[in-house]
């Protein structure tokens, strides 16, 4: 009977430690969690259970280095961020130019604060004597001087439009698709072709940085002047050793960009490309038929996917599937690396080649169409 009452004793004592020791973390915590809102503000709505558990302890335990600057002396630098640019790639590039001391815990601060939702797209002042807090505050001004105008690798004229329109410049997409598509000999004068029925395939990706004042003439400039920089002697001479001028060469340049997912497969697909056009066989690719097709409605998007097989007998020039030779002009913004594929090919013997079932975005290259045909993912 004593025994018993002892091991009751004992189970009752630990259960009393237990509470105890839970109460104490449970007010222990709701005191970190207070010190953290006292200090960096009420957590956002958007932030999951386990966020919402985990975040105010890093927040606690690392609010020195967010509320310290890297350096007592520093130089002011310009630091650019892109419409679009996603918050965990702009921490990254803020410790790379040693502005802030840990991209992930800066990223932590704006996800729990909700600021990771109104960083604004601009070009900003910043030295590493402001304190990682000073930095997020600075990046919500949205009174930034510079406008950023980013251009992705295989954009149509359509979708760099949309960027400008929403970079600040006082630039609507209709006015610049409407001198896109139809550019005038000023414009031209930037390239070093004497006409062009529309500037697709000559916008040059990159990030562009200019005034919020400027037009949209200073905004050309600017991108047909870095066009003409990059395509320089080597390549053209690229170009006319495989007997193309330098508009054919930008036009297979913009169906090669948009073929390719990794870049290091762009000469095998321009290979392929070329051999195909040296046996008079159609090119058969499917963006060529994306860009005949136009926006697409039922997914928001200009490159519809995936393509039925009523899309490929579309009665256009630009669809490769009809129509023998490259399409009458490119379709869309090439890159370097497509460029350069074009004016320095692989050497292949391959005719055909296919998305690799992986997922990886490789593919599988074939001579026949058998071959072909058993590298299908069926």
């Amino acid at each position: 009977m004593s025994g018993r009452k002892k091991g009751t004793s004992c189970v009752i004592g630990l259960m009393i430690l237990m509470l105890v020791v839970g109460v104490g973390f449970v007010g222990g915590y709701l005191l970190i969690a207070n010190s953290v809102r006292a200090t960096f503000g009420e957590p956002t709505p958007n932030l999951s259970l386990s966020q919402r558990i985990i975040y105010p302890l890093e927040l606690f335990f690392n609010r020195n280095t967010l509320l310290n600057p890297m350096a007592g002396l520093g130089v002011e630098q310009s630091f650019p961020v892109g419409e679009g640019e996603s918050v965990a790639m702009i921490c990254l590039r803020l410790e790379k130019a040693g502005l802030i001391q840990d991209a992930e815990l800066m990223r932590t601060y704006l996800v729990y604060t909700g600021l990771d939702r109104t960083v604004k797209s601009g070009v900003f002042s910043l030295n590493a004597t402001m304190s990682p807090v000073q930095i997020a505050a600075e990046l919500l001004d949205a009174t930034a001087r510079d406008a950023v105008i980013t251009i992705l690798p295989g954009w149509r004229i359509e979708e760099v439009a949309t960027n400008v329109a929403r970079s600040g410049l006082d630039v609507s997409a209709e006015a610049f698709i409407a001198v896109a598509y139809a550019p005038s000999a000023y414009h031209l004068a930037y390239l070093p072709v004497e006409s062009l029925p529309s500037l697709e395939g000559f916008l040059f990706p990159g990030t562009y940085v200019l005034p919020r004042e400027a037009g949209l003439d200073e905004l050309l400039e600017m991108i047909l002047s870095n066009f003409t920089a990059q395509v320089d002697e080597t390549l053209t001479e690229g170009f006319a050793r495989q007997g193309l001028s330098l508009v054919e060469a930008v036009n297979l340049a913009s169906i090669v960009e948009k073929e390719a997912v990794v870049a290091e497969e762009k000469p095998l697909i321009a290979s392929v490309f070329y051999n195909r056009l040296a046996q008079g066989m159609r090119l058969e690719t499917d963006p060529t038929v994306q860009y005949a097709l136009g926006f697409d409605e039922s997914t928001g998007s200009w490159w519809k996917s995936p393509l039925w097989i009523a899309d490929l007998a579309v009665e256009s020039p630009y669809n490769t599937y009809r129509q023998q030779g490259l399409p009458p002009g490119p379709i869309s913004n090439p890159d370097l690396g497509s460029l350069r594929a074009v004016a320095f090919p692989a050497e292949t013997p391959y005719f055909y080649f296919r998305a690799a079932c992986d997922g990886s975005g490789r593919h599988n290259f074939a001579i026949t169409f058998e071959e072909h045909l058993n590298n299908s993912c069926e």
